[in-house]
């Protein structure tokens, strides 16, 4: 799709992560492509692990009405990753694994969808369709329809790639929400979205025993946190960790910085910690942070650790 508004998700690659833990998709949110003609007046983004509520207000400055084609990418699924390591899928549906749904001033958009099975930058989602094999190759009806396939047929997906040395689907897919947006000259355009953020995690921390430098410059964390924590590990208390991670810098994609932001982090219960990145964070009630910015370029993703004490 060529010149398009667009938003953007992206994947963040996962790092080895030990046994009994699962690796995260990062997600983010809608940003228009460079434009000198529409602008994000505000961002207003709440984070919890349970959901990603993004509220946006758009104005088209041009003096003329503007009509694009918006698309949202979920992150792609599948390769050897998925494989390999536990990924965090919150959602069991083929299509929409982030449970995404858009508002406009209010409304439901009806969106269309477009899905791609890259091999080596080669779609052959029409050769899985032709077979009858669901695009989905990280779900378990995507494998037994592989393993059905007649012999010349899996010799011939082998040699294009969909399947892999050990058997395993190849493919990775990508999945495209796409609609018409109309955005009136001058007129704020409010538009919403809603998603289930994928959060990975892990059943103990390093953090609190000395060997937490990745995780401490990852998330910012502060002297009083890991002193907790070095206190808890003393007296044999242990918590899990839990990671979501949520694509910023893509939202600096404008000529134009982001008018006003406000990034509200939710840690859902009273008894759990959290650290992320950020300047002039503060704590506005038992559970929730606020940082504000005005006239803000994001310069870092931002990665959220949440950490609950084992037995709570």
């Amino acid at each position: 799709m060529k010149a398009l508004t667009t938003l953007v998700l992206s994947l963040l690659p996962a790092s080895a992560l030990a046994n009994d833990s699962s690796a995260q998709l990062a997600a983010g949110g809608l940003v228009l492509t460079r434009s000198d003609r529409i602008e994000m007046q505000r961002e207003d983004l709440e984070i919890s692990r349970s959901a990603v509520n993004v509220r946006y207000v758009f104005v088209n400055r041009s003096g003329k009405d503007v009509t694009s084609r918006v698309a949202f990418p979920l992150p792609p699924v599948g390769g050897r990753a998925f494989f390999e390591v536990d990924i965090a899928i919150p959602v069991d549906a083929p299509d929409n694994f982030l449970g995404f749904t858009t508002l406009i001033d209010g409304k439901p958009v009806a969106m269309e969808m477009e899905q791609k099975a890259m091999v080596n930058k080669i779609d052959h989602a029409a050769w899985l369709r032709a077979h009858a094999i669901p695009l989905a190759p990280h779900r378990g009806d995507a494998q037994e329809a592989l393993d059905r396939l007649s012999a010349p047929l899996g010799d011939e997906a082998t040699k294009l790639g969909l399947i892999d040395p050990d058997g395993y689907p190849g493919w990775e897919l990508h999945t495209t929400y796409h609609w018409v947006q109309h955005f009136p000259a001058g007129v704020p355009v409010i538009v919403e979205h809603h998603y289930q953020p994928s959060v990975g995690g892990t059943v103990g921390t390093m953090l609190g025993s000395g060997e937490e430098r990745e995780t401490i410059a990852r998330h910012c964390v502060e002297p009083p946190l890991l002193a907790t924590l070095r206190r808890a590990a003393a007296t044999d208390t242990l918590y899990t960790e839990e990671w979501l991670d949520y694509i910023l810098v893509t939202g600096g994609n404008w000529k134009k910085p982001i008018g006003e932001f406000r990034l509200i982090v939710d840690k859902e219960r009273p008894e759990d910690l959290v650290s992320f990145c950020g300047s002039g964070v503060r704590k506005i009630g038992p559970t929730r942070f606020e940082m504000k910015k005005s006239n803000w370029r994001p310069d870092r993703d931002l990665s959220i650790l949440f950490l609950t004490r084992r037995g709570d």
